[in-house]
C-alpha cells in the first residue's frame, strides 16, 4: 500500500533507499536476516527447554498448594456448609486460586 503511495524509506547514515531497485534489495536482505536470526533463537530456546526438561527441570511457577490443602478445598465445596468466600478466607487463597485448584466456575 505504501509502494502504492509513492512512499518510501531514505536512511542517510546506511545509504539505504527503497525507492531504488538495490535499495528494496538490501531492505529485503536485512529482513530476510532478521527473521533468520530470530528463528534461531527460538530453535536454541526450544532446544535448551527440552534438555532442561530431560534432566528433570520444570519451568514456570513453583506450585504454592499442596495435595492435602486442594483435597481440604474440594471437600469443603462438596460439603455445602460453607460458602466459597469463607473456604478461601480459611485456606488463604484468592477466589482465582479457589476455582483453578478445584476446577469449578
Amino acid at each position: 500500500m505504501l509502494n502504492e503511495q509513492g512512499t518510501g524509506f531514505r536512511s542517510i547514515t546506511e545509504s539505504i533507499d527503497t525507492t531504488t531497485s538495490g535499495g528494496k534489495l538490501i531492505f529485503h536482505i536485512f529482513g530476510a536476516l532478521a527473521e533468520f536470526e530470530r528463528n534461531l533463537i527460538q530453535e536454541r530456546t526450544q532446544a535448551g527447554l527440552t534438555a532442561a526438561r530431560a534432566r528433570g527441570r520444570l519451568g514456570g511457577r513453583p506450585i504454592k498448594f499442596n495435595t492435602q490443602r486442594i483435597q481440604i478445598a474440594k471437600d469443603l465445596l462438596n460439603n455445602k456448609n460453607y460458602s466459597i468466600s469463607e473456604i478461601c478466607s480459611n485456606l488463604k487463597m484468592s477466589r482465582a486460586s479457589f476455582y483453578r485448584i478445584t476446577k469449578q466456575k
